[in-house]
């Protein structure tokens, strides 16, 4: 099996780890900066989730709407201590997942 490594770029990732290293930073503004990148890159991780469609009624009709596909459970490992601080902002946008050891 060949490792797969996925450089986040995202130009707002880099600014938020820009305001992170400044020796000014506060640990309230590094703990809400870590909180916003855990989202930013949330969002990058589960790009390519599995989705399934349910019919859902809407105010105007009923429709098609895609949902996560439930037949894979998520799990998130925090690995090393700074990990932690993004547990929690993963689990904000994906409560339903799993936190392993």
């Amino acid at each position: 099996m060949s490792a797969k490594v996925t450089v986040i770029d995202h130009p707002l990732i880099q600014h938020k780890l820009t305001l992170m290293r400044q020796t000014q930073t506060s640990t309230a503004k590094f703990r809400q900066l870590l909180k916003e990148i855990g989202m930013l890159l949330a969002y990058e991780v589960t790009r390519d989730l599995p989705l399934k469609y349910e019919q859902i009624e809407t105010p105007i009709a009923k429709m098609n709407a895609p949902v996560l596909a439930a037949e894979k459970k998520i799990v998130i490992i925090s690995i090393m201590r700074a990990g932690q601080g993004l547990l929690d902002s993963i689990l904000e946008l994906i409560p339903s997942a799993r936190v392993g050891p």
